[in-house]
This record gives structure tokens, C-alpha cells and sequence, in this order.
């Protein structure tokens, strides 16, 4: 998508421009940022900070940061196989409300475990193949808190250049040396790891990627990476966020579909995607994993462990997974996947990712992609815009989240309106463009 917007506008420049690190004041140096957000959500130019009023569901009702009603079709919220509010995942909650209580009142290192979670922590290891498995938090804490607790001054973490933000800042975060790979390149890799071998033969070495890139084709070739990282003594993590009980013939992801499933050194991932709850999971079949990332990881020990309730959703919603439903439901996904990313191609628009539940589409300018946005909010149809923090350093993105009880209405819906806020913006900037032309 092109715009012929001058750079220089404020409708171009990024939070980071905003950002005063010159002012003494730790707090004063957000202030101009909030004040330029605030001046952008006055002018219908904020997609930030929405506050849903409904259950999540492929069409719902929310309020932006000022407070103002939003309405329609949903494109914004990751309940990938619509569980959310399925009837078997509320009786689940409910009845862990009433025998646990609602709080786990602890750290898991301490007496925040219950055994709803130590269940959960059985059922999700057996679910991915694996010896063990420990919960977290949060998926974040979990991508985090692995790294961080297995490696140290001394180490090595060669971390894929497009990996999750929990991945990268966890390697930053360990004290180990931290080498960021070409995305994808499996030749960048090996001459990294045969040149750290030669160095340093007795440092340890993690290797980071994920199963599926949202924004990027493809994935991983997970057998190759476990193969390599075996003959460099390298330890191979893989983040499953993003395709873990969304993608398979059994939901088990990109390892099942790869044919390796139980085979990868470490899995990281979270529930928040596919398993309707907060919370995160560290996997291995190593025997020391369990105690390594209970008693190692600031995060076991520090941040209070999942609630019986959270940890009694996951329950519910890997047996409904792991069923004919669960499959049922990853076909109606899968044909909302194609259907979308076929959609907004026709429609002009450059798709980018690999078929997943998150549809990523570049828009390019900043100026551009957030009146488009606004149009699209403003017309019933709910999104989110991803915006990079410095100038050039990336497009701007929206991440389309795609639900299993998305119907063909919604999902054509979307891609109407989205074609005809596409072409009120080329027209506006045809006219633009020609005016800029006559003046000159």
C-alpha cells in the first residue's frame, strides 16, 4: 500500500519520537508521548487500549481509550478455538471457584501450587510428548523465565532475529552472550555454532526459534535445528505459542506436522491463544527440568503462581482439544484462515506469515495504515494496529485474529469493508497527490 503523505507530518512520526531522554525526570520524559497519544485519540487516530464489554466472540461490543462505543465484527481478540465461553470451560471455573477459591495465595516455589496445577502440569507434558513440564505465569514469563534460568554469564544464547520479545528479552536479561541469527537462515546458524565450538568448546549454548512466525512464511525445519543443535552440543528451545493446539491433526502444532513431536529439546508456550486462560508452559524430557525451572527461575519463585481457576480452564480446554470437537473446531479455523488471507489478497492487500490463526498484513507508511485503521474502526469492524516504535524500523502491521466461530459472514464482512476503506484512502490520496502537483 502506498500513501503520498509527507514524512515530516505528525501523523508520521512513531511513539519513540515523542519519548524526551534528555529530561532529568524519569517520569516528565513519557509526558510529550502522552500528550501526542492523547492528541491522536482526540482525532480518532488511537487504536490502542480498547476495553471489550462482552464476551469475546466473532462480533462484539467495546470502548476505545476515551471511552467511546465500538462495535462489530471482532478481529482483535486471540480465543483461537472460540472457548472462551464454551459451557464445558465455565463449569470447569465455576467448580474450581467453589473448592479453591479463586487465588492460588502464593508462589509456586512456596504453597501456590494446587493440584489443579500440578494436573495440569502431567497433562500438558503428556499433550506435547514430553517427561515434564512446569506452568507459568503467563506465556511470556514462561519464554522469559526458561532462558534466564538456564543460562549464564559464560554462555551463549543464539536467538532468532524475528523471535518473541519474552525470547529475547530473557537472553538478555541471562548475562550470556547473546548472538542474534539471520531469521530463518539455517547457513547463519551453523557457521555461528561451528565457530563458538571452536572458540569456546566448553560454554554452554542455547539456540531459540519458534514453531511458527506470524509475520514471516514458513516455519522452521525443527528436525534439521534439533539435528544441528545435537552435533554442536547446543541445547534446541522451541516457542509454540502460535500454533499449539490451533494447528495439527491432533493440535499438537508444528511438531506434530513436522514429525517431531516429544522430540525437541525444550517447548515453551502459552495457554492464552488456544487454551482460554492466562499462564504459560516449560517442557522437556529432561529429567532435572522441573526442579531447574521451579527453584531457578526468579519468576517460580517471586510471582504468584497461576489460580485453581486458570489452571482448571487449561484442564478443560485441552480434553475439548484433544477430541472430534477439537478438530471439528481446527477445521472451521483453518477454512476461516484460507478464506481471509485469500480475501484481503484479492483485495489489494500484501499478506505476509504463514497460514496460521494470526493473519498478518503490511500496510507500509505509518500515516496511511493509522487513518486506515480508524476508517475501519469507525465502520464495524474491530482490529488492533501494530506500530514500529522508531522511525523506519518497520511497517505497520495489523495482526488479524481469526476465531473458529468466525462465519462466512464475518469473515467476508471484514474483508468489504476493509477493501472499500481501502480504495475512500487511494482516492484520497489520488486527490492529494494531484493537488500537490498543481501548487507545484
Amino acid at each position: 500500500m502506498t500513501c503520498t503523505l509527507d514524512s515530516t507530518e505528525v501523523a508520521s512520526a512513531t511513539a519513540m519520537d515523542q519519548f524526551d531522554a534528555g529530561c532529568v525526570s524519569l517520569m516528565d520524559r513519557w509526558q510529550p508521548m502522552t500528550e501526542w497519544y492523547d492528541e491522536r485519540l482526540k482525532s480518532g487516530l488511537d487504536a490502542t487500549c480498547k476495553a471489550n464489554a462482552c464476551r469475546i466472540g466473532p462480533r462484539v461490543v467495546a470502548r476505545d481509550r476515551a471511552g467511546r462505543g465500538l462495535a462489530g465484527i471482532n478481529m482483535a481478540s486471540q480465543d483461537f478455538l472460540s472457548l472462551a465461553s464454551h459451557p464445558k470451560i465455565l463449569a470447569a471455573a465455576s467448580a474450581a471457584a467453589r473448592r479453591y477459591g479463586v487465588h492460588s495465595a502464593g508462589t509456586a516455589v512456596q504453597m501456590g501450587l494446587t493440584t489443579l496445577t500440578t494436573s495440569l502440569e502431567e497433562r500438558i507434558a503428556a499433550f506435547v510428548g514430553m517427561a515434564q513440564a512446569i506452568v507459568f505465569p503467563s506465556g511470556w514469563t514462561a519464554g522469559f523465565g526458561a532462558i534466564r534460568a538456564l543460562v549464564r554469564p559464560g554462555d551463549h544464547v543464539l536467538v532468532d532475529a524475528h523471535a518473541r520479545e519474552c525470547l529475547q528479552d530473557g537472553a538478555a536479561a541471562s548475562g550470556a552472550t547473546v548472538h542474534q541469527i539471520q531469521h530463518g537462515s539455517t547457513e547463519a546458524l551453523v557457521r555461528r555454532l561451528e565457530r563458538l565450538r571452536d572458540e569456546d568448546p566448553q560454554a554452554g549454548i542455547i539456540v531459540v526459534t519458534e514453531a511458527l512466525f506470524a509475520m514471516e512464511p514458513g516455519s522452521a525445519s525443527l528436525p534439521e535445528l534439533q539435528q544441528l543443535c545435537r552435533r554442536y552440543a547446543a541445547t534446541l528451545l522451541v516457542d509454540v505459542a502460535n500454533d499449539l493446539g490451533a494447528l495439527g491433526a491432533t493440535g499438537r502444532g508444528v511438531c506434530e506436522m513436522q514429525g517431531i513431536l516429544g522430540g525437541i529439546d525444550i517447548l515453551t508456550g502459552s495457554f492464552s491463544k488456544t487454551f482460554a486462560a492466562n499462564g504459560g508452559f516449560v517442557a522437556s524430557n529432561h529429567p532435572a527440568l522441573r526442579l531447574a525451572m521451579r527453584v531457578g527461575s526468579s519468576v517460580q519463585g517471586c510471582s504468584n503462581a497461576i489460580s485453581p481457576l486458570q489452571a482448571a480452564v487449561v484442564l478443560a480446554a485441552l480434553e475439548i482439544v484433544d477430541s472430534e470437537e477439537g478438530a471439528e473446531r481446527r477445521n472451521r479455523l483453518m477454512q476461516n484462515i484460507e478464506r481471509l488471507r485469500t480475501g484481503l489478497e484479492d483485495a489489494g492487500f500484501e499478506v505476509t506469515g504463514a497460514p496460521g490463526a494470526v493473519v498478518t498484513v503490511r500496510l507500509g507508511r505509518l500515516a496511511c495504515a493509522r487513518r486506515l485503521t480508524a476508517d475501519m474502526l469507525s465502520r464495524g469492524a474491530l482490529l488492533n494496529l501494530t506500530e514500529p516504535l522508531t522511525p523506519g524500523s518497520a511497517d505497520a502491521l495489523w495482526r488479524l485474529k481469526l476465531l473458529a466461530d468466525h462465519g462466512t459472514s464475518e469473515v467476508d464482512g471484514f474483508v468489504a469493508i476493509a477493501r472499500e476503506a481501502k480504495a475512500r484512502l487511494d482516492e484520497e490520496n489520488a486527490r492529494s497527490a494531484a493537488l500537490q502537483y498543481a501548487v507545484a
